[in-house]
């Protein structure tokens, strides 16, 4: 299984007519490319590269004999560029838009030769890029999975990143106080009250919930920087794929939502469904089940990897 962290080096003038030299670095895993089918993965907001392997945040789906099987696949995965896995970083985050990381991604993926991709799969925010690679390349990808996301930041999710954007500009521990409250999003109240039942650390002097969300302030603060979180922040924000150009995508579309998901609605992903299906036939809806919000396509392995096995 590879790896190693791989890079493709070229010039790319954004929307906002700005010229940057993109050191764009990537993942593979599984089998060697051209061996095999490509299955894309775009990560995360504060996700990177490493999807598979010992320290892969997804391993539980991806992996030697998992769901998505690197015995028979090639996963690739890109960094977002600026977020900071492979020590680049952007200054001026404005200059980007989500549709600019997709660029930037087919750009890759046309500088490494792939022409066409088996699946393309994120969640979140790298569902969101997914929507925008698909909205400028309809014919990319055999299969498209975005999970936990819409093509579109809707209202809620814009103030939500709104609030993020004040905290991120504060100056006495911004990314932490970013950190908790986007934890509060990620997670529900059922969630909270059932995993610590109001108990009280006398130890620390504060509720083991507060200790809880204090200790992942702390630790994105460790590994992720502001100037990271100030972009990944801005491109939720603005995740904007062109609606007309859905209707040509030719991937078979596998939606899937999380009941309680509090950053991307359920509601919202079944109105996305519903308007793609008057256009094209072989969209399809799946809804994970969970008390945990949007952090369940993280947790709830069990409901995700038969979703994904049945669509594979």
């Amino acid at each position: 299984m590879k790896t190693e962290l791989n890079y493709i080096n070229f010039s790319y003038q954004t929307g906002s007519g700005k010229e940057y030299n993109i050191p764009l670095s990537y993942q593979l895993f599984g089998k060697d490319l051209f061996s095999a089918p490509v299955i894309m993965v775009n990560h995360a907001l504060t996700g990177n590269s490493e999807v598979a392997g010992e320290k892969g945040w997804w391993k539980k789906l991806i992996g030697e004999n998992q769901v998505i099987d690197t015995n028979r696949y090639t996963v690739l995965c890109f960094n977002i560029p600026g977020n900071g896995y492979d020590d680049f970083f952007i200054d001026s985050y404005k200059d980007f838009t989500t549709a600019d990381i997709a660029g930037i991604f087919l750009k890759g993926l046309e500088l490494l030769n792939i022409k066409k991709l088996h699946v393309l799969i994120g969640g979140s925010l790298g569902g969101g890029i997914g929507w925008e690679m698909l909205a400028k390349n309809p014919g990319l990808a055999g299969i498209f999975i975005p999970i936990a996301c819409d093509f579109k930041t809707h209202d809620w999710l814009h103030a939500q990143c709104l609030v993020q954007k004040f905290l991120l500009n504060q100056e006495e521990e911004p990314l932490q106080k970013a950190r908790i409250h986007a934890m509060l999003c990620y997670r529900t109240p059922e969630s909270l009250n059932g995993r610590f039942k109001n108990r009280y650390s006398k130890e620390k002097q504060r509720l083991e919930s507060e200790d809880w969300l204090v200790y992942h302030g702390n630790a994105l603060n460790e590994r992720f920087s502001l100037m990271s979180y100030k972009l990944m922040n801005h491109l939720l924000m603005n995740i904007n794929a062109d609606e007309l150009k859905l209707k040509s995508i030719t991937s078979r579309i596998y939606i899937i939502s999380v009941d309680t998901d509090l950053f991307f609605p359920a509601a919202e992903m079944r109105m996305c469904y519903q308007k793609l299906k008057e256009r094209k036939a072989d969209v399809f809806y799946h809804e994970i089940q969970s008390i945990h919000g949007h952090d369940a396509f993280l947790m709830e392995y069990e409901q995700l990897n038969t979703i994904i096995k049945n669509i594979l």
